[in-house]
């Protein structure tokens, strides 16, 4: 997932930097959301992965 939103900032980079302002702001916006479900799944994950098990 961290890889998706990579993908998706370097699109953005890319096409803000060719003037193509509407697709870069949406391929920024994508990959702010994917970052932040890939940061909520890994938090979830250490949380997780910590517990004693029985």
């Amino acid at each position: 997932m961290l890889g998706w939103a990579l993908t998706f900032f370097i699109i953005a980079i890319i096409a803000g930097a060719l003037g193509f302002f509407g697709i870069a702001g949406t391929a920024a916006w994508i990959a702010k959301v994917l970052f932040v479900v890939f940061l909520i799944l890994f938090i979830v994950s250490l949380v997780a992965g910590r517990r004693p098990r029985v």
